[in-house]
């Protein structure tokens, strides 16, 4: 169940209109009419206007009737925050359809490297983070007459935090429209009323469970539940024999063959846990369909992990075809994708879990929750009777946790805590969380501020090192990273190397038959001092490429053209440098010198062993290397460039768990460089 109805069929307003487009808004407008929320538009606004604080279960199309009833007059805005950025820009463009209006006027959303608003946007979609993000400048959020905080069952860290935020913004909003402020002018003390007007919040959640803590985190706020769409009929089929990696051909693969020539027509949704696992999975299913008869080829594999591939996951299939769509979670909830029939769950998704005793964040493979397997099997019976195919045992389904753990408890604080010091919030361990982390947790990330230099040793925010590390939209090391940088004349390369962390796959999984043709190109990349510098070198050449081209074709088929010449992942390259423009623009907007350090690739390499130092490993007798922090025994990952040459020592971005730990994207390092940054030189 999603919580709005905006999450229903996002198209881009700017495509070209014709039959299919006119199509989809005439089934838009039949949905509006089809959703019970339509005919009590009138009283949910009564309870908005009744109740400063409200939460709502259940679908809705609550901005658009806010905008209708007057919430945004006088130059006030609507916000509606959104847990991923995918979910506010698919539903921001579901909205503007609506409205039929250009998006990024009345309409627009805001996520972080991206913004599409304006002076004259009413309903503004942007993510938690960035909500969160504009409280730095403005601690008020005085634009908003009203902010809905969408899909909060969700329970990221980023959710928990701004619901906390909130809660003290209306208590400061309603103060500041009941007094009078003193305005010095000319030395005359002038009474004058702030422009200041309460706060409404309202909370979106597709579960009850959830509803009820929020409500009494709130006071006991009212809550509503409205009535959803009808459910169809949805069977449940599970595995007899229980499936260890359920990625490979025998488990997921088939499964979805299975469906597409046995059952009836309709579309297939099945859910991964990442991009890379989405891209794999595409590339078997199109070589599985070669071995078909031609027939029985008719089968559309498409992947969905960024906004702008919606559009064509949402469209219909062609005559005959049928749509298969892969997944990772967001399509649980956060949108909707029409003609789904069939759904294949192998009930895990990728989570972040963060063990604070030895400083140690891994990216691991993880079951899922009873909630989140119901809404995914719930999303076969939204237009019709359906199926969910979970690969797991039913056994398996009953061991579940309930609910998912809120990412709070299970993650590095070290952003969060920053962003609460730079708006003033000392008191950490006093700071009214939902549900509070560990004390654990919240004493090592204020070490490790302090240790990165953001925090004083009395765990007060640095001069001007800490205001510059939260106003940079990046996780601290990496504006630590930056800050260095700049200081050592490395700026450019380091932006660049943020960026190209910041995205997902660099390379493609190229189909067998090419394989030792993308493995030539690959070490043509290859640098033997590490994998940041060969994405470096990556990032440059496409450039060189680019300035040497003297196409008229748009840049973007340049570099569409360039990256499948060489391997190179289209999407992540061009989302890496649209990130490098806008951090770019951050670091200038500060005063920062972007600076080369040419080819001398030294003290760019200093700068990440004094960034990434707590990420650092050694070699051991044995071949394997321990984590200098935590004292894990850990591997390098195959994928590294360094896999086979087993430098002395490196620093690392991240820990992947698996068969084995396994440290991902390294840099070859002196270890004595470490020495004066946390360790000493024995160690």
């Amino acid at each position: 169940m999603t919580s709005t109805a905006q999450g229903e069929l996002k198209q881009n307003p700017k495509s070209p209109v014709d039959s299919g487009f006119s199509m989809r808004r005439q089934k838009i407008a039949e949905h509006r009419k089809s959703l019970p929320i339509a005919s009590v538009e009138k009283s949910l606004i009564e309870e908005v206007q009744k109740n400063d604080i409200l939460i709502i279960v259940g679908e809705t199309e609550l901005p658009q009737f806010l905008f209708n009833a007057g919430f945004c007059r006088g130059g006030k805005m609507v916000g509606i925050s959104q847990p991923s950025c995918i979910a506010a820009v698919t539903v921001a463009k579901r909205v503007a359809e609506e409205c039929d209006v250009q998006l990024g006027q009345r309409v627009g959303y805001s996520i972080m490297f991206d913004d599409t608003t304006c002076s004259s946007t009413s309903l503004k979609y942007m993510t938690d983070a960035l909500l969160l993000r504009e409280a730095l400048v403005d601690p008020l959020l005085s634009r908003y007459s009203v902010i809905i905080v969408d899909e909060a069952h969700e329970r990221t860290v980023h959710t928990d935090v701004l619901l906390a935020l909130l809660k003290k913004v209306q208590l400061d909003r309603s103060k500041a429209a009941n007094e009078t402020s003193e305005i010095g002018n000319k030395g005359l003390e002038v009474q004058a009323k702030t422009n200041v007007s309460p706060l409404k919040l309202i909370i979106m959640s597709a579960s009850l469970d959830d509803a009820r803590v929020f409500s009494e985190y709130y006071g006991g706020a009212k809550a509503l539940h409205v009535q959803g769409r009808r459910q169809f009929t949805v069977d449940i089929l599970y595995t007899v024999h229980p499936e260890t990696d359920y990625y490979v051909d025998a488990a997921l693969v088939i499964t979805i063959f299975q469906i597409h020539l046995e059952e009836k027509p309709g579309d297939i949704l099945v859910f991964l846990t990442g991009q890379d696992e989405i891209e794999s999975v595409e590339r078997l299913v199109k070589e599985r369909l070669e071995h078909l008869p031609e027939d029985k080829r008719k089968l559309l594999p498409l992947p969905i992990f960024s906004s702008d591939q919606l559009m064509t996951v949402s469209a219909p299939a062609p005559i005959g075809f049928r749509k298969v769509v892969l997944a990772t979670s967001i399509a649980e909830t956060s949108i909707t994708i029409p003609g789904i029939r069939y759904v294949v769950d192998p009930g895990c998704v990728k989570a972040r879990t963060y063990d604070p005793s030895k400083g140690m964040e891994t990216l691991d493979v993880v079951p899922a929750s009873k909630t989140q397997a119901l809404q995914r099997s719930g999303r076969a019976g939204r237009e019709g009777p359906g199926k969910c195919f979970r690969l797991y045992r039913e056994r398996e389904f009953e061991k579940m946790e309930d609910s998912t753990k809120p990412e709070i408890k299970r993650c590095n604080l070290s952003n969060v805590i920053l962003q609460l010091k730079a708006l003033g919030y000392d008191d950490i361990f006093g700071f009214d969380f939902i549900d509070k982390p560990s004390r654990s947790a919240i004493v090592k990330a204020l070490a490790e501020l302090r240790l990165l230099g953001a925090l004083t040793d009395d765990c007060k925010l640095e001069e001007p090192a800490g205001d510059q590390m939260a106003r940079l939209p990046v996780d601290p090391v990496y504006s630590r990273a930056l800050i260095l940088a700049n200081q050592s004349y490395c700026l450019e390369e380091m932006l660049i190397t943020v960026a190209m962390l910041s995205v997902e796959s660099i390379f493609c999984d190229p189909p067998r038959e090419k394989r030792e043709e993308a493995r030539t190109s690959r070490n043509h990349f290859a640098s033997v001092e590490g994998d940041h510098l060969t994405y470096l070198g990556v990032y440059r050449e496409s450039n060189e490429f680019l300035e040497a081209e003297n196409s008229e074709a748009e840049v973007d088929e340049i570099l569409r053209k360039w990256c499948k010449d060489n391997f190179v992942n289209s999407r992540s390259l061009k989302h890496a440098r649209d990130i490098y423009r806008q951090i770019r623009g951050s670091v200038e907007q500060m005063g920062f010198n972007v600076s080369s350090s040419g080819n001398d690739m030294l003290e760019y390499r200093r700068c990440l062993a004094a960034s990434f130092f707590l990420k650092a490993a050694q070699r051991q007798m044995d071949g394997t290397y321990r984590a200098l922090e935590s004292g894990e025994i850990v591997h390098i990952h195959p994928t590294s460039v360094l896999f086979r040459s087993k430098p002395e020592c490196v620093i690392f971005n991240e820990l992947m768990q698996t068969s084995k730990k396994y440290i991902k994207n390294l840099t070859r390092i002196d270890p004595l460089w470490l020495a004066p940054h946390h360790y000493n030189t024995e160690e």
